[in-house]
């Protein structure tokens, strides 16, 4: 709803930064790092996001199109998505998001596997963080960043003086940015119901100390609103882009 200009008529991870959508920045910061098997978890107007990939040769190179019953197509150039693999999971409408992670548990491979939110971009050093993640043997690891303030902050002294006044500065407080690592035991913490993973999950993962932070103190903006939509795009037009290196 915060979003609704963009969002009323395709989900959130399509609304697009720089002409490409933010999904694929998101997927370019895990490639750029060598991490290149996705699976995404669908929910609100998910058929748009398989209309992309289905369509995303056609629409990502020149080509060549012979008609006729013996017709084929010929691409005439390369993209950098090349070997990209995509799964595209129909995880529910109103799945929550502990539930949307249980449905994919088929498809994920190996012991270890990252997650994070259509949403959110960063300049996080993705292999320093599964490096961290390995050095400490827990379940779970999150990437925290200091959040900034919405609001102009006040400090006010005796009788109502104001002593100082910052503009939406930067807290000295830790908030989640997604862009998690995880170890294969992380679905057993899901259960068979459908549950939301940063109440439950999560919460019960920092009471048995099975929770660990990777202190990011580089960029990272969410795309909530459509402020922030304008934002980042208007980053995106003055080549000021520290997610993209």
């Amino acid at each position: 709803m915060r979003l609704q200009e963009e969002t009323e008529y395709r989900p959130k991870p399509l609304v697009p930064v720089g002409g490409r959508p933010i999904l694929w920045h998101i997927m370019q910061i895990y490639a750029r790092a060598g991490f290149r098997e996705f699976i995404l978890c669908l929910g609100y107007k998910g058929d748009m996001i398989k209309d992309y990939f289905l369509n995303y040769e056609a629409m990502s190179n020149d080509f060549t199109v012979r008609l006729g019953c013996h017709g084929n197509i010929s691409y005439n150039s390369q993209h950098s998505e090349q070997d990209f693999t995509v799964t595209l999971a129909d995880t529910g409408l109103e799945t929550m998001t502990g539930g949307r992670i249980k449905r994919v548990e088929k498809y994920v491979d190996g012991d270890t596997f990252m997650l994070t939110y259509g949403d959110g971009v960063s300049d996080v050093d993705m292999k320093g963080l599964l490096t961290y993640h390995n050095s400490h043997g827990r379940i779970a690891t999150v990437t925290t960043v200091h959040p900034v303030s919405r609001y102009g902050v006040l400090e006010i002294g005796d009788g109502g003086k104001v002593l100082n006044f910052a503009e939406k500065p930067v807290m000295n407080d830790w908030t989640s940015a997604g862009f998690f690592v995880l170890d294969r035991r992380f679905f057993d913490y899901l259960g068979d119901k459908d549950c939301y993973m940063e109440l439950e999950t999560l919460q019960q993962l920092a009471r048995e100390g099975e929770l660990m932070a990777y202190k990011h103190e580089g960029f990272f903006f969410s795309m909530d609103t459509y402020r922030d939509y304008v934002y980042l795009n208007d980053l995106w037009d003055k080549g000021q882009t520290p997610w993209i290196k």
